[in-house]
């Protein structure tokens, strides 16, 4: 499983457990796994980051990693990456709604679905808001 992809010990050890065998020996194989870097929460979570960046924003991000038992420090490690990297929140959110739509909406209507579009896709609503704003461009 772990040549496969970077797993979460959470994720690991549920696919583990589904599989049966002998649990009493699971939390001593994880410790060896991850004293021999083989396995890492912290690895795990630059990984999905990366991999998820170009098409989510910070909030839901955040609540992916969360659900994968990833440890909040090891969150906001992750997040900040991503503005070191100078891909800030607004630059992806402006990306996301220029693949998806890329020309501005003509009714109130319209903007609203754009506006859920971005949320749903885990962007602050203060990040969408300058996306439709015209002076920010």
């Amino acid at each position: 499983m772990l040549a496969r992809r970077e797993h979460s010990r959470f994720e690991l050890t549920n696919k583990l457990e589904r599989i049966g065998g002998d649990l009493d020996e699971l939390p001593g194989l994880l410790d060896e796994f991850e004293a021999k870097n083989w396995l890492s929460d912290r690895r795990f979570a630059q990984s999905y980051v990366a991999d998820h960046r170009a098409r989510e924003g910070a909030i839901k991000l955040a609540h992916a990693l969360r659900q994968r038992g990833v440890a909040e420090s090891l969150i906001g490690e992750a997040l900040e990456s991503l503005n070191e990297r100078g891909d800030g929140e607004l630059k992806r959110a402006r990306e996301v709604w220029r693949k998806k739509y890329g020309v501005e909406p003509g009714t109130a209507q319209e903007r609203a679905r754009q506006m859920r579009f971005l949320l749903g896709r885990g962007f602050s609503m203060e990040t969408i808001r300058h996306v439709f704003r015209q002076d920010d461009e």
